[in-house]
């Protein structure tokens, strides 16, 4: 009958051998990520966020808004007009759409007008950060996509505030344009940062080859 350790040691003193248990290696080196593999599922992520900034571009500007003007007598939204807009223009705008047109719009901001800059500026961010490799250049790189998500954000609460009066504020409506102009500005931008990111990325790559 095999004795336990404690009888082992009553019966031989403290010097008794105690039979030893080595546990198995939780760790399996098979599941150890390489650099290679890192960078293959952020390339994956980039797609990813790539597709889906076109298709919400796509169903914001030439889907949704652009079926908007349909509600406003073939007027086009503020968010349309690449080189801003004035008061007289919001003003029209306003007297040609209902409130529940004017909500629509709103409820279009909230939603896809939404999730489209803050999943641009995170792909955007992430490709130049998998691209670039110089900390200044990537930084600098970074600050169109990050100041377009905030812009963009941010005019969207402007154009609403605007459009929402029969009388629209002067101050608002020009901060509402100049937002949108601004917006469009830096989106170009990104897409310059992105395309340049893309190029450093390719000839880092050669170079490594």
């Amino acid at each position: 009958m095999a004795k336990t350790p404690a009888q082992r040691i009553k019966k031989h003193g403290a010097n008794a051998a105690v039979p030893q248990h080595h546990l198995p290696s939780v760790i399996n080196p098979t599941t150890q990520r390489s650099p290679e593999k890192a960078q293959n599922n952020g390339r994956l992520i980039v797609i990813a966020g790539v597709v889906a900034s076109l298709f919400l571009f796509w169903y914001v500007h030439l889907l949704t808004l652009n079926q908007m003007t349909q509600l406003s007598g073939g007027m086009s939204m503020p968010d349309s007009l690449i080189g801003g807009f004035s008061t007289d223009y919001v003003h029209q705008l306003h007297g040609a759409m209902t409130d529940d047109a004017r909500g629509q719009l709103s409820y279009i901001h909230k939603t896809a007008g939404t999730l489209f800059p803050l999943i641009f500026g995170f792909t955007w961010l992430l490709l130049i950060g998998t691209n670039v490799a110089g900390k200044a250049l990537r930084r600098a790189l970074w600050a169109a996509p990050l100041l377009f998500a905030v812009v963009r954000l941010w005019s969207n609460v402007a154009v609403d505030a605007a459009l929402g009066s029969a009388t629209p504020d002067a101050g608002q409506v020009a901060l509402a344009s100049t937002l949108t102009v601004v917006g469009w500005v830096l989106f170009l931008l990104s897409l310059l940062a992105g395309g340049a990111a893309v190029l450093l990325g390719r000839r880092r790559s050669k170079k490594s080859a």
